[in-house]
């Protein structure tokens, strides 16, 4: 089934890689600890899953797609009515009511007509992406049809280390990349949190798979811990000082033969 967000960084087009691993594994649980637009989880179709995000409000939409969420309102394509509906969004947040089936049908809309498909809040804890301009959007106002795919999967909002394992599941983990330019560093996933989550990673007696750019810090630290690394081109694009140059990611491995 296709994601239900267009998530940045989403990893639709590694699904077919990791597909090509899932069917040889001796397990049909998932833990993915930075689920994003879900798109793995969907191609892999695990039997049980654990899918664990640091963003709030998008698990809240998926735990409300669980439920069956249907949209009753109409929703457009409008610079007027999205300002309008991020405005009431960010009022739920401020009065504690984010974990709303309301919310989850606001956070939607906002994500699949705000610009780019960002996700970004601000210091306070506003939403604050800019309307998106976009020629067209097909929205969708019933997800009945995910309600049985979420059914044996569990939804978890925090951090990674806080998640209670069997031992035996698959670990996908794709965390906010490490990057070489100060200006790109997502703030709340510093460099002391990757080391922290490669080691996670290496406790963990499942198979394992982390992607992650493919920077020198970043493939000597799961090197170092006895990660089998391989090197990808990646369907994505980045810029140092104005000269755009395809990105290479790479998927560190362990306990996978």
């Amino acid at each position: 089934m296709k994601p239900l967000l267009k998530w940045t960084g989403g990893k639709r087009w590694l699904v077919p890689k990791l597909q090509s691993i899932w069917h040889n594994l001796p397990t049909d649980k998932l833990v993915e600890p930075f689920t994003g637009g879900m798109a793995v989880a969907l191609g892999l179709d695990p039997k049980s899953a654990i899918l664990n995000d640091a963003n709030v409000h998008l698990i809240n939409f998926y735990q409300q797609v669980r439920k069956g969420l249907v949209i009753e309102h109409d929703l457009k394509n409008d610079a007027h009515y999205y300002y309008a509906t991020r405005d009431a969004f960010n009022a739920l947040i401020y009065d504690k009511k984010h974990k709303t089936k309301q919310a989850a049908a606001m956070f939607y809309y906002l994500i699949r007509t705000g610009f780019n498909g960002l996700c970004r809040f601000n210091n306070s804890g506003e939403f604050n992406v800019p309307f998106g301009q976009h020629k067209s959007i097909r929205y969708r106002n019933d997800f009945g049809e995910y309600k049985s795919q979420f059914t044996n999967w569990q939804f978890k909002h925090g951090d990674f280390a806080r998640l209670k394992l069997e031992g035996d599941e698959l670990i996908y983990a794709d965390p906010p990349y490490d990057v070489e330019f100060t200006k790109y560093v997502a703030k709340d996933f510093v460099w002391d949190d990757q080391v922290r989550l490669a080691h996670w990673l290496d406790r963990h007696t499942g198979p394992v798979i982390s992607s992650n750019q493919a920077t020198k810090r970043i493939v000597s630290l799961y090197k170092d811990l006895g990660f089998k690394v391989k090197k990808l081109p990646a369907p994505r694009m980045i810029s140092c000082t104005g000269e755009r140059k395809p990105a290479t990611e790479i998927l560190a491995f362990k306990n996978i033969d």
